[in-house]
């Protein structure tokens, strides 16, 4: 799971529309605190050569990324993208399609305003709080009338409305980057002065200013504002990442020529847990473990380390692990099946560091690959056992996935283990939904970001939920989708898993009731009991 919202902290609707006189335009009305969001345009609605327009104003809060990425909590530049998410707004006016929106970066600082009035334009901010179709803050104007703003391929993108009822959805990830560097003095950054949003130039009114511009109204495609009721349908924008960890112990295959050679690589993980916590080994995030591999006829290492390949297929017997963040190493390589014998049939990872054994791993069996005389069409039995009935927000909570074949025929070994083993599902994905709606809160990410990819390791496929991305007082259900790829595709699992998610995480009241009355006694008071509980 890698994805983090960041909700809006400023928005507005500003417009050069003409007020219900058609004499005197609304150029000097704020929407600010409005619950829509509005854009539009009218072509010669007054006369025929009046063009009237309606813009967005939009701002989210970059000083929270710059202090997430320095926290760790999202990835370097390059690892991450960042996807704009406007959701739309029916309404019983006309309707627009086929149209391009455009997103830009606005060039000067604006005030987000305090009025709400969308028809009459009658909250006008006389020249001091909140910006307007004329001024960005009180009685500043803008350098242009309608909002300044960037126009570089960096900082502009386009999306294509067809029917006029889409949400809008756009990676805008350069543009953030250059919000993000902009404390550093990073050559080519930019202030974070938010987002305007406006019809492209040529489906924007022909005027004198627009000599390309339309000569058709496209009239009107509203947003959800920031101040909306919904939660699920207030602006955000949001980071997605690939976190996916696939850690081979339970799946550890030898090299074959049959398989390309990324294919032969194997991966395996160290997690350096200090009291609970993941810290970087002495506190440095430059030092790293070193991995060995022996044969063994149990858990125990036996004899001297085995000979193995490392990702640029130089036979080694040591190989450096490299840091995945905090506390987090990995170590790529292959091995072949010299590496164990029938006496010794498993592998047991063993980590150094400055020649002092820090940690011994279980006992791995290699698998080999194989042809198949069939085209596999895989049929599942999955199960969450460590699902809870209830969660809280402001938590991160980590959900196990249990699979097995739909066929499996277990034997009297299968049966007597304590834990059954789960098939480990290579590529698989997540989607939240919720319940009351069936509103689809949290998609599948098997795009380029794969930001609902499940990791796995031994145990099994998981992935890490943030709680706050859903709303408290709630039941939502988890689907699953697997990668099969004799089809080619994403295949989805049929089976739902439901849970809710409770309001405050720190405190719960809990009443008791007591009736002040004994045996026999009928004219006893009553009151309640409070105690609160952490959470």
């Amino acid at each position: 799971m890698a994805i983090r919202r960041y909700y809006a902290n400023a928005d507005n609707t500003i417009t050069n529309a003409y007020k219900e006189d058609f004499n005197t335009r609304g150029t000097g009305s704020n929407m600010g605190q409005a619950d829509i969001l509005e854009v539009f345009s009218l072509y010669a609605q007054r006369d025929s050569g009046s063009a009237e327009l309606s813009r967005i104003l939009i701002q989210f809060p970059i000083s929270d990324m710059s202090s997430d990425r320095t926290a760790g909590t999202i990835p370097a530049s390059g690892s991450v993208s960042f996807i704009l998410n406007l959701y739309n707004a029916e309404h019983t006016r006309t309707l627009p399609r086929d149209f391009y929106l455009t997103v830009a970066g606005a060039s000067g600082s604006w005030e987000e305003g305090n009025g709400l009035d969308m028809e009459n334009y009658s909250d006008i901010t006389y020249g001091k709080i909140g910006s307007n179709w004329i001024n960005r803050t009180g009685s500043t104007g803008w350098a242009t009338a309608g909002a300044d703003y960037y126009t570089d391929s960096s900082s502009s993108f386009k999306q294509r409305f067809e029917l006029g009822t889409e949400n809008l959805e756009l990676d805008i990830t350069t543009l953030v980057e250059q919000w993000i560097n902009s404390g550093g003095n990073v050559l080519g950054s930019k202030d974070n002065h938010g987002l305007i949003i406006k019809l492209s130039g040529s489906y924007e009114a022909s005027s004198s200013t627009n000599l390309a511009g339309a000569a058709e109204s496209y009239y009107t495609k509203k947003f959800f504002a920031r101040s909306s009721e919904f939660f699920f349908d207030r602006p955000t924008l949001e980071a997605r990442w690939d976190s996916t960890r696939r850690d081979n112990r339970g799946n550890l295959y030898f090299s074959s020529s049959i398989v390309p050679p990324s294919e032969n690589l194997n991966t395996l993980f160290l997690y350096n847990y200090i009291r609970g916590n993941l810290r970087d080994i002495a506190g440095n995030s430059a030092k790293v473990p070193t991995l060995q591999l022996y044969y063994s006829s149990g858990s125990v290492p036996e004899s001297s380390a085995r000979g193995f390949l490392n990702s640029t297929d130089d036979a080694v017997t040591t190989l450096d692990a490299t840091r995945v963040s905090t506390g987090i190493y990995k170590a790529q390589f292959a091995v072949t099946s010299a590496a164990i014998t029938s006496t010794y049939p498993y592998l047991v990872d063993v980590w150094t560091y400055g020649d002092v054994e820090i940690h011994t791993g279980s006992a791995i069996i290699p698998l080999t690959y194989d042809f198949s005389n069939t085209s596999p069409n895989g049929s599942y039995v999955i199960a969450m056992p460590g699902l809870k009935e209830s969660y809280s927000r402001g938590q991160t909570e980590r959900f196990r996935l249990y699979v097995r074949n739909k066929n499996w025929s277990p034997n009297i070994y299968t049966k007597a283990k304590s834990t059954p083993e789960t098939l480990l599902i290579d590529s698989a994905s997540f989607q939240i939904v919720r319940l009351s709606d069936h509103r689809i809160v949290v998609p599948f990410g098997t795009g380029s970001e794969n930001h609902t990819l499940l990791s796995y390791d031994k145990s099994g496929n998981y992935f890490d939920l943030d709680i706050t991305l859903l709303e408290s007082g709630y039941s939502y259900g988890i689907k699953y989708s697997f990668y099969e790829d004799s089809l080619s595709s994403y295949r989805e699992q049929p089976q739902m898993f439901k849970f809710k998610v409770d309001g405050n995480p720190h405190i719960t009241i809990e009443a008791s009731e007591n009736t002040g009355e004994t045996s026999g006694d009928s004219g006893g008071s009553r009151g309640f009991g409070f105690t609160l509980r952490g959470g």
